[in-house]
C-alpha cells in the first residue's frame, strides 16, 4: 500500500510539473504574441514615416519646379526685353539715317542735333550697360540659389545615408533578434527531448515494475529497496529540473528586461529623431520665408525697372513728338520754299507773255 501510495504522489508530482510548464509555455506564447503586435506597431510607424518623408519629397520637388518655371519666365522675360530693346535700337538706327537723309541743308541744326542724338546714343549705352550689370547681378543671384540648391541636395544625401545606415543597424539588431529566437526555440526543443526521454525511461520502469510484481515473493524486498532507490532518484531529478527551470525564468527574465531596455532606448531614438525631423523642417520653412523675402525683393526690383522703362518710354515719345514737330516745321518750310518758287515762275511767265510779238 506505501509503494502505491508513493507512485500516486510521484504521479500527481509530475503532473503538477507538466501544467506548470503548460502554463509557463502558454505566457511565453502570449509574451511572444505581445512582442509581434509591437513590431507590426513598429513597423507602421515605419511606413507612416516612409509615406511622411515621400510626401515632404514630393513637396520639395514642387517647389523646385515652381523656382525653375519662375526662373525660366524671368529668362524668357529679359529675352523679350532685349528683343524689344534691339528692335528699338534698329528703329532708332533708321530713324537717324531718315533724319540726316532729310536735314542735309540745315548743316547747323543738323549738328545740334547730332549732339543730341549723340547725347542719346551715350545714354542708350549706359542704359545698356545698366542692363548688362543688372543681367550679371541676376546670373550671380541664380548662381547663389544653385549653390544654396547644391548644398540643400548634399545635406539631403547625408541625410538618406544616415537613415540607411539606421536602416541597416535596424536589420542587424532584427537578425540579432532572430538569432535569440531560434536559440530559444532549440531550448525549447531540447527540453521537449529531454521530456520525452522522461517519459520513455518512465515507461519502461512501470514495465520493469510490473515484471518485478510478477515475480516471487522473495524478490520483493530487493524491489521495494529499488523503488526506494527510484524515489530517491526522482526526487534528485526533479530537484534538478527545479534548479533548471529557475535559472531559465532568470535568464527568461533577463532577456525580458534587457529587450525592454533596448525598446526604451530605441523609442527614445526615435523621439530624437523625430525632434530632429521637427527641427529640419523649421529650418526648411525659414529658409522658404527668406526665399519668399528675397521674391519680394527682386519684384520690387522688377517693379522699379519697369518704371525706369516706362520713364524712358516717355522720354522716346516726347522726342519723337519733338522730332514730329520738327518735321513738321520743315514741311511748313518746304511749302513756303514752294510757294516762294511758285510766285517766282509766275513771274516769270508774266515777263514772258509780256515780250510776245
Amino acid at each position: 500500500m506505501m509503494m502505491i501510495a508513493k507512485k500516486k504522489q510521484s504521479k500527481l508530482l509530475q503532473g503538477l510539473d507538466e501544467r506548470e510548464r503548460e502554463r509557463e509555455r502558454e505566457r511565453e506564447r502570449e509574451r511572444e504574441r505581445e512582442r509581434e503586435r509591437e513590431r507590426e506597431r513598429e513597423r507602421e510607424r515605419e511606413r507612416e514615416r516612409e509615406r511622411e518623408k515621400r510626401e515632404r519629397e514630393r513637396e520639395r520637388e514642387r517647389e523646385r519646379e515652381r523656382e525653375r518655371e519662375r526662373e525660366r519666365e524671368r529668362e524668357r522675360e529679359t529675352e523679350r526685353e532685349r528683343e524689344r530693346e534691339e528692335r528699338r535700337e534698329r528703329e532708332r538706327k533708321r530713324e537717324r539715317e531718315r533724319e540726316r537723309e532729310r536735314e542735309r541743308e540745315r548743316e547747323r541744326e543738323r549738328e545740334r542735333e547730332r549732339n543730341r542724338e549723340r547725347e542719346r546714343e551715350r545714354e542708350t549705352e549706359r542704359e545698356r550697360e545698366r542692363e548688362r550689370e543688372r543681367e550679371r547681378e541676376r546670373e550671380r543671384e541664380r548662381e547663389r540659389e544653385r549653390e544654396r540648391e547644391r548644398e540643400r541636395e548634399r545635406e539631403r544625401e547625408i541625410e538618406i545615408e544616415r537613415e540607411e545606415r539606421e536602416e541597416r543597424e535596424r536589420e542587424r539588431e532584427r537578425e540579432r533578434e532572430r538569432e535569440r529566437e531560434r536559440e530559444r526555440e532549440r531550448e525549447r526543443e531540447r527540453e521537449r527531448e529531454h521530456n520525452r526521454k522522461q517519459k520513455k525511461e518512465r515507461e519502461r520502469e512501470r514495465e520493469r515494475e510490473r515484471e518485478r510484481e510478477r515475480e516471487r515473493e522473495k524478490e520483493r524486498e530487493r524491489e521495494r529497496e529499488s523503488i526506494r532507490e527510484r524515489e530517491s532518484r526522482s526526487i534528485r531529478e526533479r530537484e534538478r529540473n527545479s534548479i533548471r527551470e529557475r535559472e531559465r525564468k532568470n535568464i527568461r527574465e533577463r532577456e525580458r528586461k534587457r529587450d525592454r531596455e533596448r525598446e526604451r532606448e530605441r523609442e527614445r531614438e526615435r523621439e530624437r529623431e523625430r525632434e530632429r525631423e521637427r527641427e529640419r523642417e523649421r529650418e526648411r520653412e525659414r529658409e522658404r520665408e527668406r526665399e519668399r523675402g528675397r521674391e519680394r525683393e527682386r519684384e520690387r526690383e522688377r517693379e522699379r525697372e519697369r518704371e525706369r522703362e516706362r520713364e524712358r518710354e516717355r522720354e522716346r515719345e516726347e522726342r519723337e513728338r519733338e522730332r514730329e514737330r520738327e518735321r513738321e516745321r520743315e514741311r511748313e518750310r518746304e511749302r513756303e520754299r514752294e510757294r516762294e518758287r511758285g510766285d517766282e515762275g509766275s513771274s516769270t511767265t508774266g515777263r514772258r507773255h509780256e515780250y510776245q510779238p
